[in-house]
């Protein structure tokens, strides 16, 4: 019997592409939530790179924030989010804050 070669197999959950989760609802195990505090985001974009599942979205429009204006911003996209919080620890001005899930 011979195995097959890596490139062979078929895709699984080991050697998913990033944002691959978003094809099913995964939210339900997550204990803490993140939430974007638009008043501290510097938009730099960390938290949509860093997040492993793909779940901040960059949602472009004219956004005012205080006596600012910004032509994007970035939203979490709740059901497919697992919690892991990896956003929120590479934020550099801690615009992103880890909530209990209710």
């Amino acid at each position: 019997m011979t195995l097959p070669k890596a490139t062979e197999l078929p895709i699984g959950a080991v050697i998913t592409q990033p944002g691959s989760t978003r094809r099913n609802l995964t939210a339900g195990w997550r204990t803490l939530k993140p939430v974007i505090h638009d008043d501290r985001c510097i938009r730099c974009q960390l938290c949509w790179l860093y997040c492993p599942e793909g779940t901040i979205a960059e949602i472009k429009g004219v956004f005012k924030v205080g006596n600012k204006t910004y032509d994007v911003k970035y939203e979490v996209i709740y059901d497919y989010c697992k919690g892991c919080g990896i956003c929120a620890n590479e934020c550099p001005t801690k615009a992103i804050e880890m909530v209990p899930e209710p």
